[in-house]
């Protein structure tokens, strides 16, 4: 039997609940990784991402293919239309019920993405509070269409600078529920976060960061840019236009998407778009590695460190055996 149709004992996983955080910044290779990992982990995989969740939007968000998964269960991609809202507590919600899922099936959920505070929110099982008031809320959006993004951002600098540098100000939802936060409860969001990222995780986990040079990411960048260029981008995001999608969505903030309905709108060339594009992801993958460093029990897996892929599945197994699969095995013979 292979290791990937075996399975561990559900009353097992229930109680030391297990779990594995593959990460890294965007571009940097986790998606080939991940598969191949949780061939030999008994893994299924959750996707930590924004904006896979939506269908009809795979070339810019970099949507794994069915080839790719080589059998191995992906959950949480295609589950939304592009006119819905998806934020963190949906996110949480919907991962944690996939995760007891897993388990039931006997096998080991590996929480895999860029989006950092989708996997805090799991890995410390955040509380979230969801105001009914939504005045503030309301007159922020109306301050966003009257006097525009950036003056909002500089609102929300002025008030919690942690949170605005890791804001864009482009992605002016997210300003307005930091902005809505400081002003509810009086203090910032990011003092918020802080104190949630000290609380003690659920999990028995293994976080690994996945990471490479600088110089080697950016190259990366822009060929998988250039990439998505080829495999039709701008053609994904006119057909998403043409169904009504408009850069105020939340599913159109992506990287890529918006850009490219500047584009369609006129208001750039297509070069223009693509360079905007590459400059702005190299930007997104510096703040996700910011996030990354600030969290905690991380271990970063440095690609340079190590020959070829093989070399980076044989450390991460090892690892995954010595502090799970171990306490797994010592489960097994206690009970």
């Amino acid at each position: 039997m292979s290791m990937q149709n075996q399975k561990y004992d559900e009353e097992k996983l229930h109680r030391l609940r297990p779990l594995v955080v593959l990460t890294g910044p965007t571009a940097v290779g986790k998606t080939a990784v991940s598969v191949e990992f949780a061939k030999k982990v008994r893994g299924e995989i959750i996707s930590a991402d924004s904006m896979q969740v939506y269908r009809g939007m795979d070339i810019g968000s970099a949507k794994i293919k069915k080839d790719e998964m080589s059998g191995i269960p992906h959950h949480l991609l295609d589950i939304l239309e592009p006119e819905e809202t998806f934020n963190v507590m949906l996110f949480q919600k919907l991962a944690k019920a996939k995760i007891e899922e897993i388990y039931s099936r006997g096998h080991i959920p590996v929480l895999t993405g860029g989006t950092g505070f989708y996997i805090q929110s799991v890995l410390y099982d955040i509380s979230f509070t969801e105001e009914a008031d939504k005045t503030v809320r309301n007159r922020l959006e109306r301050e966003a269409l009257e006097k525009g993004a950036e003056y909002l951002h500089g609102k929300l600098a002025a008030a919690d600078p942690v949170t605005a540098k890791n804001i864009h100000a482009n992605n002016v939802k997210r300003v307005i529920r930091a902005l809505e936060f400081y002003e509810l409860n009086g203090y910032p969001l990011s003092e918020h976060n802080e104190t949630q990222r000290q609380k003690s995780s659920p999990y028995l986990f293994r976080y690994y960061v996945l990471n490479e040079p600088r110089e080697i990411l950016y190259g990366r960048i822009e060929g998988r840019v250039d990439e998505m260029m080829a495999e039709g981008l701008v053609a994904e995001v006119k057909a998403l236009k043409e169904r009504g999608c408009t850069r105020d969505m939340i599913s159109m903030q992506g990287l890529g998407y918006k850009e490219m309905l500047d584009h369609l709108a006129g208001a750039c060339t297509l070069e223009e778009a693509v360079e905007t594009i590459k400059k702005e992801t190299r930007h997104f993958a510096k703040r996700q590695l910011t996030w990354f460093r600030r969290e905690k029990e991380v271990t970063w897996v440095e690609k340079e460190s190590f020959e070829d892929k093989r070399q980076i599945l044989s450390f991460l197994t090892e690892d995954f055996d010595r502090n799970i699969g171990a306490k797994l095995r010592e489960e097994e013979t206690t009970s």
